[in-house]
């Protein structure tokens, strides 16, 4: 894809024909990412660190009739990664096209909390594996000649905000630069790389994260904090999450595939002309930002 595309108009909408590696791909915004490049026609393999869970997702998506195959690997753990990656390879005769460094994870502390284990973990989950993986994965994305990454990182990368551990956006915020050096560099082996940036999404993850951060926040900041535990453990019942949502324009949080259709269109041939880019679906809340 570092080339222009001139297929035919139907073929630059299709991911037909081509592969994709997912990582971190049976929950949360990583199904989605997994469901709509099948939907396009690409043949998917993914991962996750937990069996049962792999084998109930694999079960679905054969149900509906996607390519998806999917092999147990934790991404914090370079043997893992090499495993992981060599797999790919076999499976799909030394070519991929599309990467998707979807896993990442925090530690909910406040900065002077955080041990050096808490550090190590969270930067070896966000940020090594994303460029090891990408490593990994260069030769078999060159081999494609037409190949695209996209790491998914967080608003958090963008703007500050004391909701978030400052360790957890310094490491989405390198994922943002390593997004635009590997479009220069990688441009000539007709690789692009991009970033989505989702904002608060409904996944499990983001909601036990809101439990912890309330829990943390009872206790550090006193009665102001204790009227957002009020907003945050109604919004798990459905009702508003008020703190997060007056400072987005669109009035709401994000469902998962309102980012993996970004995702997606980032792999399209649609997208041929679109490299080093970090684009937030975050329903504008990067344009205000939130500090409580």
């Amino acid at each position: 894809m570092g080339e222009r595309n001139n297929g035919s108009k139907s073929s630059r909408w299709s991911l037909q024909g081509m592969t994709a590696l997912v990582t971190g791909g049976t929950k949360g915004i990583g199904y989605s990412i997994v469901e709509q490049l099948a939907e396009l026609g690409a043949t998917v393999h993914t991962c996750s660190r937990n069996q049962a869970e792999l084998n109930e997702s694999l079960k679905e998506w054969t149900t509906k009739g996607y390519r998806v195959t999917g092999s147990v690997c934790d991404v914090t753990s370079r043997v893992s990664r090499e495993e992981l990656i060599a797999t790919v390879s076999s499976q799909f005769n030394g070519k991929l096209n599309i990467l998707v460094n979807n896993v990442g994870t925090t530690v909910q502390k406040p900065t002077l909390d955080f041990t050096a284990e808490d550090f190590a973990f969270v930067i070896n989950t966000n940020l090594e594996s994303c460029f090891h993986l990408s490593q990994l994965a260069h030769p078999l994305l060159k081999a494609s000649e037409a190949a695209s990454i996209v790491f998914i990182s967080s608003a958090a990368g963008v703007i500050a905000s004391n909701i978030t551990p400052v360790v957890y956006s310094a490491a989405k915020g390198a994922i943002h630069q390593m997004t635009k050096n590997l479009a220069c560099e990688w441009a000539k082996d007709k690789i692009r790389s991009n970033c989505v940036a989702p904002g608060v999404i409904r996944t499990p993850l983001a909601e036990k994260c809101m439990i912890i951060v309330v829990i943390c926040f009872v206790f550090v900041s006193g009665l102001r904090t204790s009227y957002y535990c009020v907003v945050f453990l109604k919004d798990l019942k459905g009702e508003t999450m008020n703190a997060v949502i007056s400072q987005t324009p669109l009035g709401r949080i994000g469902e998962t595939e309102e980012v993996s259709s970004l995702v997606a269109y980032l792999c399209l041939p649609a997208a041929s002309y679109i490299t080093g880019q970090t684009i937030c679906a975050d329903g504008g809340f990067s344009v205000n930002g939130l500090y409580i």
